[in-house]
């Protein structure tokens, strides 16, 4: 008797290895959720010991490596439970495909699953081997102890160029951490610029955000001026190595923003601001959700509603008060401007609130305008008409009136372009992971030309 439970038990876990073996590698699946359709991608690996574990990636939303928890039973029945988002996936692998029910927030869809993960086309992503030096640098900023860590670019025939004649750029990301080549949505469009302006003379040094890649620092507690400090510190040490001619700073997004705070306090010799904003940070956050519940179909009514409730909540922040009930503040806020909103809507305020996030606390107060109007060195502001993150015409109108009269100056809003400056249909986020396009060439010849007129 104890023979035939031993075989059984062997025979089991035969089994479970079998499953194990399937089931290794990435699993992709398209998951229709009404009006939208969401690439979902499971990545299952297995130890020595054939243990799976498991991570789970969202594309489409540009998530990846959400942690997840595995379980295979017999028949190759599996179960995934992702905590972080209150998900679970229940199904089979059968005929080289994963088929089951994928639940969240008490809703369930199919969602059938193939191996391999979701490959997209980006044909400007440059290639190795490259006709240019390439070097890992790491430098500090001693004052908020963070060491960055990025890649110093030397542009194509350097060794025959006079040394400290040649251009060099430091490239600073949008908001949010993000890596050296400032990937979004596998476009790499840093890594494309510097491509660019190494094979048009000019150097770059792009690097990892702080808690981001390579790089270490307090992250969690940074704000738009800490970041702006770690520009500084890369600009000090591109002009260390002794090896270039002018130094200035490309910025996109709070990058651009960045680049204006360096100018100002005269520490660039030129600047490159790619969609940077020229208005209060609580008046670019009003202008996107406004575009956006717009973009969504929302009323006027309700637009309007709603940006009277979020006027206020920035209010309370700006002023630095604090509540024990953040729910009770925003029903205040609302009552005070005589209007009604869903409780969906007021919980999400009131979630802004209870975040007290030291970088959101800061941009909503921050106000770029004094930077702008002391850039006294030749400053390219370029934004695209189809930006919906920073609407060109608030920004560069304000940036343009701002900016100190300068000949070299070159101020431009592309036709078509969004806040990537990918040329789009729409502008909306969503379709940022379906255009192949990284970057507009006419963009990058630009700002190479532009560059090399001031150099």
């Amino acid at each position: 008797m104890m023979k035939t439970i031993f075989t059984l038990i062997v025979a089991l876990l035969a089994t479970l290895s079998a499953a194990a073996q399937k089931l290794d590698g990435s699993w992709t699946g398209k998951l229709n959720v009404g009006q939208a359709t969401l690439n979902i991608v499971f990545n299952i690996e297995k130890d020595k010991d054939n243990k799976l574990s498991c991570t789970m990636d969202s594309p489409d939303q540009n998530v990846k490596g959400i942690p997840a928890e595995i379980a295979v039973s017999e028949g190759a029945k599996v179960k995934i439970s992702i905590p972080a988002i209150m998900a679970a996936f229940e199904g089979e692998e059968k005929d080289g495909m994963l088929k089951g029910t994928f639940s969240q927030s008490g809703m369930s869809f199919p969602l059938e699953m193939k191996q391999g993960k979701v490959e997209r086309n980006r044909p400007q992503t440059p290639k190795e081997p490259y006709p240019y030096k390439t070097e890992e640098v790491t430098f500090s900023n001693t004052e908020d102890n963070a060491t960055l860590s990025g890649t110093l670019t030397y542009p194509t025939g350097y060794e025959k160029m006079k040394k400290g004649t040649v251009p060099v750029v430091v490239m600073v990301t949008g908001s949010g951490l993000q890596d050296r080549n400032e990937e979004i949505f596998e476009h790499k469009p840093f890594l494309v610029i510097a491509d660019f302006l190494a094979r048009n003379g000019i150097a770059s040094l792009r690097y990892d955000d702080r808690g981001m890649g390579k790089s270490k620092g307090d992250a969690a507690n940074a704000t738009t001026e800490n970041f702006m400090k770690d520009a500084l510190a890369a600009i000090e040490y591109v002009r260390g190595t002794k090896n270039f001619g002018k130094t200035g700073v490309l910025g996109h997004s709070e990058g651009g923003c960045i680049a204006f705070m360096a100018a100002a306090e005269g520490k660039a010799d030129f600047i490159v601001s790619m969609a940077g904003t020229g208005v209060r940070g609580d008046s670019i956050l009003m202008e996107q959700n406004l575009v956006l519940l717009k973009m969504s179909g929302y009323t006027d009514k309700m637009c309007s509603d709603y940006a009277k409730a979020l006027r206020g909540v920035y209010d309370f922040i700006i002023s630095k008060k604090t509540t024990g009930d953040a729910k009770a503040t925003v029903d205040e806020i609302v009552g005070k401007a005589g209007i009604s909103l869903p409780e969906p809507a007021k919980d999400n305020m009131a979630k802004i609130i209870e975040m007290n996030n030291p970088w959101l606390n800061y941009f909503i107060a921050f106000d770029p305008r004094p930077s702008i109007a002391k850039a006294k060195c030749p400053v390219m502001a370029v934004n695209g008409n189809s930006d919906t993150q920073v609407i060109a015409s608030t920004n560069i109108g304000s940036i343009e009136k701002l900016l100190p009269k300068n000949k070299k100056n070159m101020v431009k809003t592309y036709n078509g372009l969004n806040h990537l400056f990918q040329h789009c249909t729409t502008g909306s986020v969503n379709e940022y992971a379906n255009i192949e396009e990284t970057i507009s060439p006419e963009v990058l010849n630009d700002i190479a030309t532009w560059i090399n007129s001031v150099k």
